[in-house]
């Protein structure tokens, strides 16, 4: 079907730039705060009492695993917020957007020494 035939052909997408953990990334109008920051390759949004990385889990705000502070109000489900332009999110990660070191295998990506997502 061409797309001008589609009921529900998007029109153009709508950039969006907020601040996570003190670093602008950028994202589409309507996306999640979990889906912007999970396009960066970030998979860690806080840890647990027992220092266990936790990122989005269900994605539809039921295990509150991935909680966030956005504009200063904390205890935001970022698989349930919208972002909007300007939002300052701050995760439970001490290094700016959960990054620590340089390789994707860190465990500030959200991933265990072995590399794989720790739950």
């Amino acid at each position: 079907m061409p797309p001008a035939g589609d009921a529900v052909h998007p029109g153009a997408a709508t950039p969006v730039a907020i601040v996570v953990d003190g670093e602008r990334v950028s994202g589409i109008l309507g996306q999640t705060i979990a889906g912007i920051i999970m396009a960066q390759d970030v998979l860690r949004l806080r840890d647990s009492r027992e220092a266990r990385p936790r990122g989005v889990f269900c994605g539809i705000g039921v295990c509150f695993d991935c909680l966030v502070t956005v504009n200063g109000v904390s205890d935001v489900r970022a698989c349930q917020r919208a972002a909007v332009e300007g939002d300052e999110v701050l995760t439970g990660v001490d290094a700016p957007m959960g990054f620590v070191g340089e390789d994707a295998t860190s465990v500030g990506r959200g991933r265990s020494e072995q590399g794989d997502v720790e739950s």
